[in-house]
């Protein structure tokens, strides 16, 4: 071999290495590490949304932040182009709408018959009434208009055929406030499972679900919140992996006037906030829509029903807390933390 064949050798030796060292450093830095995460932020159905994810790109978040805009267009009651609002200003004339939306009008249903009402989608009609974010500032409803209100209220006037929804109470409207969160942490988790994420923490507004556990194998620890506590003390910590901490409660949004507090989890049968020996209701489960509706029942409920529900379902756990401070596990396989 000659010493130009000898030297060109070695050039395209050297191109071929310099090209696949290039390749595996170029690989690396477009894979991010497992340890390091990154983070969404927006505000989305009057609540701030925050997702972190390890091992995600910018464009897996980015993704997540669309979906978050694409769901609040598709269910939020006041956005006019929105397939809730097409339905509650039908006047009972049918309505078609996508999978997502018939689907998350059938759970609604679901846990209507579940709480025997207690829970129910068509709630709407009275909540309009109430205006709980103005703090002290809130009024209560004139009662003739909330007695109208709730005779509209009944979650069994929703048909729905396939895609098509009818009202067969043309004056009813639905709300899917009490649900439709956890719904939309369900399908975050699901898209950034199939783009291969495996640690991931996605909050809506307190409702946490979690995507396996945290990177270095260990759980993620939620807090629940101490009722109205301004300094965000806890009372408690849960550790999950792969599940789903859901809370509601009277603190959440309410107004207080003549000493009594009003507050947003409304009793389907008089219009009024629910009464009863409860503060809050954290739920423990695989599916964050589980959770979201099942909090709000169980608060319907109260203790001794809403307790007696939830020892009847598998794979679901709760931690109840009375106004008198005292928490009530569903079993002892809770171990609150501090």
């Amino acid at each position: 071999m000659t010493q130009r064949k000898r030297k060109a050798c070695i050039r395209i030796r050297f191109l071929s290495l310099f090209i696949l060292l290039a390749s595996v450093l170029c690989a690396g830095c477009s894979s991010p590490l497992e340890s390091e995460s990154l983070k969404m932020t927006g505000t989305y159905f009057d609540t701030v949304v925050q997702v972190e994810a390890w091992g995600a790109d910018r464009e897996i978040l980015d993704r997540c932040e669309e979906l978050c805009a694409y769901y609040e267009n598709l269910l939020s009651p006041s956005i006019e182009e929105s397939e809730i609002y097409k339905i509650n200003q039908s006047h009972g004339l049918p309505v078609s709408v996508s999978d997502e939306t018939a689907e998350l009008l059938r759970l609604g249903i679901h846990y209507g018959e579940l709480s025997g009402g207690k829970f129910d989608i068509t709630i709407a009609s009275a909540s309009d009434l109430w205006d709980f974010t103005g703090g002290t500032n809130g009024s209560i409803p004139d009662s003739s208009a909330l007695e109208e209100a709730v005779s509209h209220i009944d979650y069994r006037c929703i048909q729905i055929d396939g895609n098509t929804v009818t009202l067969t109470d043309p004056e009813a409207k639905i709300d899917l406030g009490g649900i439709a969160k956890g719904y939309i942490a369900d399908r975050l988790k699901d898209y950034l499972t199939d783009a291969g994420v495996s640690h991931a923490l996605i909050n809506l507004g307190g409702n946490v679900l979690t995507l396996g556990g945290r990177y270095d194998g260990s759980d993620f620890r939620i807090g629940i919140q101490k009722p109205f506590s301004g300094d965000g003390t806890v009372l408690g910590t849960v550790s999950v992996s792969d599940s789903s901490v859901v809370s509601s409660g009277d603190y959440e949004r309410y107004f207080e006037k003549d000493g009594a507090i009003y507050h947003h989890i409304l009793d389907p049968d008089t219009g009024y906030p629910v009464q009863n020996d409860l503060d809050q209701v954290t739920i423990i489960s695989d599916r964050s829509v589980d959770g979201d509706a099942l909090s709000t029942t169980c608060y319907a409920l109260g203790l001794e029903d809403g307790m007696k529900l939830i020892r009847s379902m598998e794979e679901i756990e709760a931690v109840f807390v009375t106004k008198d401070g005292e928490l009530h596990t569903s079993s002892s396989r809770i171990d609150l933390s501090l």
